[in-house]
């Protein structure tokens, strides 16, 4: 029987449709199940370089104490009033994993063992917030945070012109006591006294980057005055729960970090390990968080976060362009040597690191690394990518 030639060519473009559907999609691991694996010659990788990458991670661990006690109070010795009031744990050895198009591509050491990941919490931290925005809950980024939380903390001149925004880039200059904690006494100047370090002139918030974590325990407080609920509990519905994390991860506050919301008893829990505290977490539910990013706020087809909160949470700051909402960047002064400087980062004390690089839809985890062979590791996974 004879057909029409465009008969045809419409059958062999559904045929094509078709057949190139499921190459298309993308791979998430299920929950509860294994994550699959691939050859790094399968996900374009050069497997020789990409050991030497592994090597370089395995053999250069970190410096910091196993006992994280000892570590803490060694690290924040010079700090007045400094002490620990918050969970500590022993910690594990290196360990990590690399992802490639959302497969394993290689990892070392016990990536199932649960350990504090430092000031990686701020980037969760930040994404709680991001969350907070998306929902309408928070209006901008822009708003005073003294609309939200009106119980004194944000009175007074200084404090009342901090928006959400400086919260999140450390910018505020915050001046206060929180949980018993003053801002001046989180890593000081290495010049002057306490009484200098009390009476230091104020930044107009938004104009200068100083890390800090009380006032990023701040954020946390504030948040929680949003959500109204303990921020483990969002992070859990709204994040960790939906990319299929285990449920082992914690997220710990301090001693004192207790408030009353709605007449409920809550903790307010810490953006990092400082003072003991923070999030405690295994490899294999980091890599997910970390998919999470790389895949632009979107796991199997649900949107988590927007994109427009990905792009202004890894964007530069104003007041320090490595910097963006809780996670670093490569446009400031870091110089990882060949590494694009689209890709962004969470960082913690001992060599706790998250790299997402959306582009090449990578993702690593490195745990207890030397912090000074990071760039040089990053770069060697680099070079195993091979060219399309």
């Amino acid at each position: 029987m004879f057909r029409h030639p465009k008969v045809y060519l419409f059958t062999i473009l559904i045929v094509l449709i078709s057949t190139a559907s499921p190459a298309q999609e993308r791979y998430y691991p299920p929950a509860n199940a294994d994550w699959e694996q691939r050859t790094p010659g399968e996900l374009g990788l050069d497997a020789s370089i990409l050991q030497q990458a592994v090597d370089i991670a395995m053999e250069h661990e970190n410096s910091v104490e196993r006992d994280l006690r000892i570590a803490i109070l060694k690290a924040f010795s010079r700090e007045p009033y400094h002490e620990i009031s918050g969970p500590v744990k022993e910690r594990g050895g290196p360990a990590g994993i690399i992802l490639k198009d959302g497969y394993v591509a290689a990892s070392w050491g016990d990536i199932e063992r649960v350990d504090m990941t430092f000031s990686v919490t701020k980037s969760y931290l930040s994404t709680v917030a991001g969350v907070a925005v998306n929902q309408g809950l928070i209006r901008s980024v822009d708003d005073s945070v003294k609309t939200y939380v009106w119980d004194r903390t944000f009175d007074g001149d200084h404090n009342s012109a901090i928006t959400w925004k400086h919260l999140l880039n450390q910018s505020s200059d915050w001046r206060g006591t929180l949980f018993g904690i003053e801002d001046w006494g989180d890593r000081p100047p290495r010049g002057g006294d306490i009484d200098s370090w009390r009476g230091r002139e104020l930044r107009k918030p938004g104009t200068h980057f100083k890390y800090n974590d009380v006032r990023v325990n701040l954020l946390a407080y504030s948040l929680l005055h949003v959500w109204r609920e303990p921020l483990p509990v969002i992070l859990r519905e709204k994040i960790m729960d939906p990319i299929g994390a285990s449920r082992s991860w914690r997220w710990y506050g301090y001693d004192q970090s207790w408030t009353e919301i709605d007449g409920k008893r809550v903790q307010s829990v810490s953006g990092g390990g400082h003072n003991g505290g923070g999030m405690f977490i295994n490899t294999l539910d980091q890599a997910r968080f970390g998919l999470l990013f790389a895949r632009n706020g979107q796991w199997n087809g649900e949107q988590l976060l927007s994109e427009q909160w990905i792009d202004a949470a890894r964007a530069p700051s104003a007041p320090n362009p490595d910097y963006g909402y809780m996670w670093w960047t490569l446009k400031g002064d870091a110089d990882w040597g060949n590494v694009p400087d689209h890709i962004y980062y969470a960082a913690g004390f001992g060599g706790n690191y998250i790299v997402v690089d959306d582009k090449n839809d990578l993702v690593i985890v490195t745990r207890w690394i030397d912090s000074s062979m990071l760039g040089e590791f990053v770069e060697m996974v680099y070079s195993a990518l091979e060219p399309e």
